[in-house]
């Protein structure tokens, strides 16, 4: 096993929006607590306590996290409101970042469907807007994965709009698809795609295009849904209302029963030497890999506790793997 001596991993930029971002965001669905849809299926992680939430956010800015993500879905609203509190007279130290496009009934905490016109795009903006209690987001995301490229052509020129109307300063693609992401990337203020990007799931397609068009890379699922973290032994059951539990289709690495995937938890275990070399924690190691995967990647990990904060923060003083380390995983995981 190779030794280094770790360098501290600096400040990135999103894209040719030029903004510049702490290297480590923070996602904020967890915090949004528990939501889902009418039919029972769970889109939250279970139950949370919001005092937590805000002392870890607040502990987060004093460790220099600056990139802040969230979406109006995530608890319907409840983590954007969440975010806003903790943020409170700090806003103007941070970088914000929202998503629209899912449909909310913010009193039943249900997702009941999605629009994508660009009429709702500007009732979600101002909604996202009145939570977060500021009068411009950074970044504004679609949502919707799976969106016509048509239609969002015609969403991509609304956000031109809300730049020029100053309620976003630039905007990004919540999608796992290449070809979407460089319908986005035509519109000039378009700074970034947020993907599926990790050790055990990479995305070398997505990455490509981020390179070529300018692009920020936020990864969301930097640590394989909390199967980075070292916490998940096989045959342990999650609790009820996380989503883990009752895993949809899109959602790999868990099993029918609310159990991790043994075989995600055999490729974890075979990484374990490599990434927690140095002294890192198996979270910290992973995301060092993703700064040493591409110089426009910037993680977003969720976080439900300040422990869980100080943690994913002191990544950043450890900076990224090196190169070797890199094809030392590479060779572990037969890719």
């Amino acid at each position: 096993m190779e030794t280094t001596e770790y360098r501290t991993q600096g400040p990135r930029t999103l894209g040719r929006s030029g903004i510049e971002v702490s290297a480590l965001g923070f996602g904020c669905w967890a915090i949004g607590g528990e939501w889902g849809t009418p039919d029972g299926q769970p889109l939250g992680w279970g139950k949370v306590d919001d005092e937590e939430s805000v002392r870890a956010i607040r502990r987060a800015l004093d460790l220099g996290v600056t990139f802040f993500d969230t979406a109006d879905a995530y608890g319907t609203g409840h983590s954007e409101r969440v975010l806003a509190r903790a943020l409170g007279k700090r806003r103007a130290d941070v970088v914000l970042a929202t998503k629209w496009g899912n449909v909310i009934d913010e009193e039943r905490r249900l997702l009941t469907g999605s629009d994508d016109s660009p009429a709702y795009a500007r009732r979600a903006l101002t909604a996202s807007l009145r939570r977060l209690d500021t009068d411009y987001v950074d970044l504004y995301q679609l949502h919707l994965s799976d969106a016509d490229p048509e239609r969002a052509a015609q969403l991509r020129d609304i956000c031109e709009e809300f730049v020029r109307e100053g309620f976003i300063r630039a905007y990004a693609w919540s999608t796992d698809d290449p070809e979407r992401a460089a319908v986005f990337a035509e519109g000039a203020h378009c700074a970034a795609v947020q993907h599926r990007l990790n050790i055990l799931q990479d995305a070398p397609e997505l990455l490509a295009v981020c390179e070529e068009l300018n692009l920020a890379s936020i990864n969301r699922s930097p640590l394989a849904m909390g199967l980075l973290t070292g916490k998940h032994t096989a045959g342990r059951a999650l609790d009820a209302g996380d989503i883990r539990r009752k895993p949809p289709e899109w959602l790999p690495g868990f099993t029918a029963d609310g159990t991790a995937d043994p075989d995600w938890l055999a490729r974890v275990d075979a990484l374990k030497e490599i990434l927690t070399s140095g002294g890192r924690t198996l979270a910290q190691g992973a995301l060092a890999w993703l700064w040493a995967r591409s110089p426009r990647t910037v993680p977003i990990p969720g976080f439900r506790s300040v422990a869980q904060a100080e943690e994913n923060a002191g990544a950043i003083a450890e900076g990224p793997l090196t190169a070797a380390q890199l094809t030392e995983v590479d060779h572990v995981l037969g890719r």
